[in-house]
Formats: C-alpha cells, sequence, structure tokens
C-alpha cells in the first residue's frame, strides 16, 4: 500500500475525482505542450455526466486557459477502467495535433493511465490486509500507530499535524460563513447557525454536527479541504476530531495519531476496493470516511488494536449499498447532510466496539471485499452519474 501522504491531500472542494484530479491531470498536460494554440479537453461516463456541477470545466480551463480551452462532454464514452475517463488534446497554430493524453481520475485526487496497475503493492506497507496487519502488531505487541511510524518513519507524525491543522482551519472557516452555496440548488449554509445553538447548549452532538456541515459546506464552495479520503467526504473526519479536541479537551498530538490510525483503514479501502463514488457509490467516499473516523475515535478512546478494527468494520458496514447520487451534480444534495450524520454514527461505531473486546463475526477484510463487489453491482445511474435516486427527484425546498 501507499504512504498516507497519498491518502491525505490538501486542496480546492468540490470533488477530488472530478476536480482535483482533473485539475492536476490539465496542469501535467499544460506542462508538456505550454506552446499550444489551443486545447480541447474531452469528458467522459460519469465525469461528463457530472462534471460541471462539479466544477470539471472550471478546473481545466484554469489551468489551461479559459479562452483557448473547449470543454466537451460526451458521457456515451465509457471506458471499462474506470468511469471518470478524461482526453487532453493539444493543437498548434496551425491547427496540427501535437499530443493527446487519455487518463482516468480514479478517486483521491489520483490520476492513471488506462489498464495502469490501480495501487503499487508494497510501495510503502508491506502488508494490505488488516487481518494480517492485526497478527503482526500481536505477534510484535506493538500499536496499530507503532505498526504506521514502522511503516512510514517518525516524520509521518509531522505531516499528521499539518493535515490536523488543516481539517481544523477548514472546520473554523466554515463556522464564520453564512448565505447560499455556489450553483441552482441555492442551497443555505446550515453549519455557522447550527454552531450559534450550540454555544448556548454546548451539546457535543451539535457540535458534530455543526464542524462536519462546516467542512462539508467549505468543500462545496470550492474552500481548501483535505481528502479524507475524497473531498465529498471531507467533512466527517474534521467533524468527529474537532469535537474531542474542543469538548473532550484531547490534545492535538493524540488526534494526529488518531487522523493516522483512521488512515491505515482508508488506505486499505483504497487498495483492496475503491473510494471513487463514481465506481463504487458513496459507500466508498462517506462510508470509508465513516470507518476512518471510528477508527480514529476508538484510537483516542483507548482502543485496543481488535476494538479499532471492529470500529471501523461496524462503520463501514452499515453503509454498504450507499449510492451516489448527488441533485444536478452537485456536492450538496444528499452529500453534505450526509457528511455530518456519518460523523455521528462514526462516533456511536467506536462507542459500541469499545463496550466490547473486540471479537466479532465480520472482519474489515470482508466487509472491504463487500463494499466492492456491491460497488460492482450497483446500476450505474447510482454511481455519480446524477441519473437516478435522489438525482430524480423535484425539488419543492424554497429558501425564502
Amino acid at each position: 500500500m501507499e504512504s498516507l501522504r497519498e491518502l491525505y491531500k490538501v486542496g480546492n472542494g468540490p470533488s477530488s475525482s472530478h476536480t482535483m484530479g482533473p485539475q492536476k491531470a490539465a496542469q501535467i498536460f499544460y506542462k508538456k505542450h505550454s506552446d499550444a494554440n489551443r486545447f480541447v479537453v474531452e469528458l467522459y461516463g460519469a465525469l461528463a455526466l457530472t462534471g460541471k456541477g462539479h466544477l470539471t470545466d472550471w478546473a481545466v480551463k484554469k489551468e489551461l486557459g479559459p479562452l483557448k480551452t473547449t470543454v466537451l462532454y460526451l458521457p456515451k464514452i465509457n471506458y471499462d477502467y474506470h468511469p471518470n475517463g478524461m482526453k487532453f488534446i493539444a493543437y498548434d497554430q496551425a491547427n496540427c495535433l501535437i499530443g493527446e493524453w487519455l487518463v482516468f481520475s480514479v478517486g483521491g485526487g489520483d490520476l492513471k493511465n488506462l489498464d495502469e496497475p490501480r495501487s503499487e503493492p508494497n510501495l510503502c506497507y508491506s502488508l494490505d490486509k488488516m487481518q494480517a496487519i492485526l497478527a503482526y502488531t500481536e505477534k510484535k505487541k506493538i500499536s496499530l500507530l507503532e505498526y504506521i511510524i514502522e511503516a512510514e518513519g517518525e516524520e509521518i507524525k509531522n505531516f499528521a499535524e499539518e493535515i490536523v491543522s488543516t481539517m481544523f482551519k477548514a472546520v473554523e472557516q466554515g463556522l464564520s460563513v453564512s448565505g447560499i452555496l455556489p450553483g441552482p440548488l441555492m442551497i443555505k449554509r446550515r453549519a455557522q447557525n447550527i454552531y450559534e445553538q450550540y454555544k448556548k447548549s454546548f451539546d457535543f452532538n451539535t457540535l458534530v454536527f455543526a464542524a462536519a456541515l462546516a467542512v462539508s459546506e467549505e468543500n462545496a464552495a470550492g474552500g481548501e479541504v483535505v481528502t479524507a479520503p475524497t473531498c465529498g467526504s471531507s467533512g466527517v473526519m474534521p467533524g468527529v476530531l474537532y469535537v474531542y479536541h474542543h469538548i473532550k479537551k484531547y490534545p492535538l498530538r493524540i488526534i494526529s495519531e488518531a487522523v493516522l490510525v483512521g488512515g491505515l483503514i482508508g488506505n486499505l479501502v483504497k487498495h483492496n476496493a475503491s473510494i471513487s463514488g463514481a465506481e463504487v457509490g458513496c459507500q466508498g467516499e462517506v462510508g470509508t470516511a465513516c470507518a476512518m473516523s471510528a477508527a480514529a475515535a476508538a484510537y483516542i478512546n483507548g482502543g485496543t488494536n481488535q476494538q479499532i478494527e471492529y470500529a471501523a468494520e461496524i462503520a463501514l458496514e452499515h453503509h454498504l449499498g450507499m449510492t451516489c447520487d448527488p441533485v444536478l451534480g452537485y456536492v450538496q444534495i444528499p452529500c453534505i447532510e450526509r457528511n455530518a450524520l456519518s460523523a455521528r454514527r462514526a462516533i456511536d461505531s467506536a462507542t459500541f466496539a469499545l463496550l466490547t473486546d473486540g471479537k466479532h463475526y465480520i472482519s474489515l477484510d470482508d466487509c472491504i471485499l463487500s463494499l466492492k463487489e456491491t460497488g460492482k453491482d450497483l446500476h450505474p445511474h447510482y454511481r455519480e452519474t446524477s441519473l437516478g435516486g435522489l438525482a430524480k427527484r423535484k425539488l419543492t425546498y424554497n429558501n425564502d
């Protein structure tokens, strides 16, 4: 498995696969063809169907130049390798083709070429199954955190501290802003209002919801967030960690360690299944984020390795089958509320696991495999195409 540095990335929303990935690809292509007279970018499959709502066109034009870039939406072109395909094409002043690149945005801001292996085995972690990791840590009598540091080196702690700092900045930025989110849905920001209610009640759950909403709303507005594991699910983990630091008063050192432990869970899902909503539905995004956050919460509360694994399994198991059906392709409905509710579910999953000895029937590995299989079985309309589910419903809410 890859380093956690490849899981947690800092960037602008609203989507790691539809915004960050295409923008990164455009940067790479522009460096090779900066002398081009004009560019054409073809978006395929799910990337074409929900690209406008995810600001894909804006992201690539920003890097290639808005006046000399044409974006074409071609949803009927779909590659089996991954539904988020795109082709960059460059022409010179004589309108002659000087370069093209077919590339795929596979989730979490990662890019892959056609038929390229989806992950690099043993790149950083020699073990890629949770049962093997648990057996190894039991044999060596070390914690999951110690296993991570053994693989990544002590410097990964500094990286985790930076990630926590960025997450909390996103929370505080989101809590300070009111108004309407960009796009035709005219969704009101709710985080600030809910935070004002928290300041009157100091209720734990209220702050969980406020913090998670704050980051999700920042993401929807194109603000800076951390992929945990994606932009669309970026509010879950901050919603959990922020309350443990600000209400439960756990020090930032413990919070940063929890980010690493939660990241191990995200890495396992990314390596053995997928964190791409276009590939496996929202179970791969918010479901994984909930599992990561449950593991983090269990660690913060002193859970054993087995209890941490169980917390993650509970959280992921009860997101299996979750569809990705954003209304009009915007990462707003149902995404924002979903982040807030899954933050609370993560805490509940950890609480339940800590009431047990950590022994249970379905392993996290089995749950991840089920996620992968379920994702393949989901009809494409429920995999970030906005062609089914909630995306088909008529909106009746009036902000006025």
